[in-house]
């Protein structure tokens, strides 16, 4: 059997084709792709791939992106440090949740379920429904707290999320912006793609923060929005064509 491996730090990678060597031999590991682009590069050229392990945090996003993209038949198995992504891995083919580092014991057991599938004459039908899924509840609003006051704010006022000195801020069409309790990766799963994008590890923005964007260096784009005193909201290097993209659709 063919596999992938999506995985962007080689130590973890080459840890898990050593695993797959002693517990699976009949796996044989064809590519690793390191971040989204390479990964939608890799599966949209159709290989016959029958399983996929997937790091779900990639250097250029969370390798969700990747599964709406490109819609692919085979089973997936993720891997992650963390464990709060695991309904967002089941919404896919994910079959399986391996948190790291991955132990042989679970690795074992997450390739017998794979194998037990692969014998399931109602495996296409079961991979389809999953590829479909139920349709994902994105979060309407975000509770913030203002000293001993709860206020809460709808998405649609929502123009950008930032980090800022280890914390996470959600900006306003107001100008002003709020503390909240989540890290960046964890509300890029709670919030509708189509209206919001991850332009860099530190700011996710919306379809309405985009009215000002500018040419910066090596062919890159900046945003201006207002009230946030950042000179460099910058798109990284790695997602601008993603985001032309984006905003395109």
């Amino acid at each position: 059997m063919k596999v992938l491996i999506i995985e962007d730090e080689n130590r973890a990678s080459n840890h898990l084709k050593r695993l797959l060597k002693k517990v699976a031999p009949e796996m044989d590991v064809v590519a690793v792709c390191e971040s989204v682009r390479d990964a939608v590069e890799f599966l949209t050229s159709d290989p016959d791939i029958g399983l996929i392990f997937s790091d779900i945090q990639l250097a250029d996003g969370l390798s969700f992106e990747i599964y709406r993209k490109v819609q692919v038949k085979c089973p997936i198995i993720f891997t992650t440090a963390w464990d709060h992504y695991a309904i967002d891995a089941f919404n896919t083919n994910g079959i399986d949740y391996l948190l790291k580092p991955i132990e042989e014991e679970r690795l074992l057991r997450a390739v017998e379920k794979n194998r037990q599938l692969s014998s399931i004459p109602m495996l296409e039908k079961i991979l389809s429904l999953a590829v479909s899924g139920k349709e994902r509840n994105f979060k309407s609003r975000f509770l913030i707290k203002i000293g001993d006051k709860i206020k809460s704010i709808p998405i649609e006022e929502i123009i950008a999320f930032y980090s800022l000195e280890k914390a996470s801020y959600l900006h306003t069409s107001g100008k002003r912006s709020y503390s909240i309790d989540f890290a960046l990766d964890q509300v890029e799963t709670m919030i509708d793609p189509a209206k919001f994008f991850r332009i860099s590890r530190k700011y996710i923005v919306s379809l309405d923060a985009c009215s000002n964007i500018v040419a910066w260096s090596n062919s890159r784009l900046k945003l201006v929005i207002d009230g946030i005193d950042d000179n460099e909201i910058v798109v990284s290097r790695e997602r601008v064509q993603d985001f032309r993209e984006w905003l395109d659709s």
